[in-house]
């Protein structure tokens, strides 16, 4: 079996830490159990800090995110090849007229020039991304474009 990469999306990492759904923890045990790679951008990395320094914001969380960025096998860098396949992805968006947030199109275009596998539970949005791979953790649905087994 050829190693995945999966590239986890924000809302994906929050299920993480708070330990739910249990669908999840099951499909990211099987990936890591299956000796698949399991990253984030710098751009959820970047999130998840954010998250972090809210007023609202409690001690325990920070602890959370430290932990979990910590178990994830990388952070990926933000490089040229992020940066030039997001433009694309956002020209694509834009063209067509169904844009998507800011953070969302760098991390697709994040996962697309890594050839990852986004992960993600916000298909609605993704799902309009062209050249993007991705699977939903929490529902099962999945789109693989055959840049990986």
């Amino acid at each position: 079996m050829v190693a995945k990469t999966y590239m986890l999306d924000t809302c994906i990492c929050s299920f993480i830490m708070r330990e739910q759904p249990a669908l999840v923890l099951r499909r990211l045990q099987d990936a890591v159990e299956s000796k698949h790679r399991i990253v984030i951008s710098a751009i959820t990395y970047a999130e998840m800090r954010y998250g972090t320094i809210g007023k609202k914001t409690s001690p325990k969380h920070a602890k959370l995110v430290n932990a979990f960025t910590h178990r994830v096998d990388s952070i990926l860098a933000w490089d040229a090849d992020a940066v030039d396949s997001s433009t694309k992805v956002k020209q694509q968006l834009m063209k067509e007229g169904t844009p998507i947030g800011n953070n969302d199109t760098a991390i697709a275009g994040h996962a697309i020039a890594t050839r990852s596998i986004l992960v993600t539970n916000n298909i609605r949005e993704f799902e309009r991304v062209e050249g993007l791979n991705y699977e939903d953790w929490c529902s099962g649905r999945s789109m693989i474009k055959g840049l990986q087994d």
